[in-house]
């Protein structure tokens, strides 16, 4: 029998992470569904392409803020382990939302919301290579892509094996999702930053 600590941070935190702010963002304030323009995403690039800078950048905060607060919520009336298992759960809630037939972000934002709440030094070390992947290649996917995969070792680094399996399992995660992504960049057909057509 799965114990209640664990089905409650399963549950909650991929409720949690299910709310696809970006689509309901985009409706309240009239501007339809963010799934039916450029890529079809749910998240903050995608909302970008719709000239709202403002509507992206909620966006980006609070699908960050649904692994974090998965996380806080967990670790403060659960178990500090709990915490790790509810952000993944909102990852997976953000990434394979059950209210839009599982199809949904492709979870980075929330990733950082969760790695930056439970070890901010490595956050901030992910973060440093997505900046310098971006900058050197123009790609957000690669960006993103190259950010992720690292934590784990970083995490090893810092001294938390305990945080390198989170984000290790959250990195696998992501990198499904940017499958698509990746047979691009190595046809070299994958959009860079600033290119007309998305």
């Amino acid at each position: 029998m799965i114990p209640i600590h664990l089905t409650i941070a399963l549950v909650g935190g991929y409720l949690l992470g299910s709310i696809p702010f970006g689509v309901l963002l985009s409706r309240w304030f009239g501007l339809g569904d963010v799934r039916n323009i450029g890529s079809g995403n749910i998240g903050a690039t995608n909302v970008l392409r719709t000239g709202r800078k403002d509507l992206a950048l909620a966006t980006l905060v609070l699908d960050g803020g649904k692994s974090a607060m998965a996380y806080i919520l967990a670790s403060h009336f659960l178990h500090p382990y709990m915490g790790l298992v509810a952000a993944v759960a909102a990852l997976m809630g953000h990434c394979y939302p059950v209210w839009l037939g599982f199809r949904g972000g492709k979870g980075v934002a929330t990733f950082f919301g969760g790695v930056f709440v439970a070890l901010w030094p490595l956050g901030l070390a992910c973060g440093a290579i997505w900046l310098f992947t971006a900058a050197l290649t123009r790609i957000s996917s690669m960006a993103a892509l190259l950010s992720v995969n690292s934590a784990p070792a970083i995490a090893l680094y810092l001294g938390r094996p305990d945080i390198a399996v989170f984000s290790g399992i959250m990195a696998l995660i992501i990198s499904i999702r940017h499958w698509p992504n990746i047979m691009r960049v190595m046809q070299g057909t994958e959009p860079r930053f600033g290119d007309k057509k998305k």
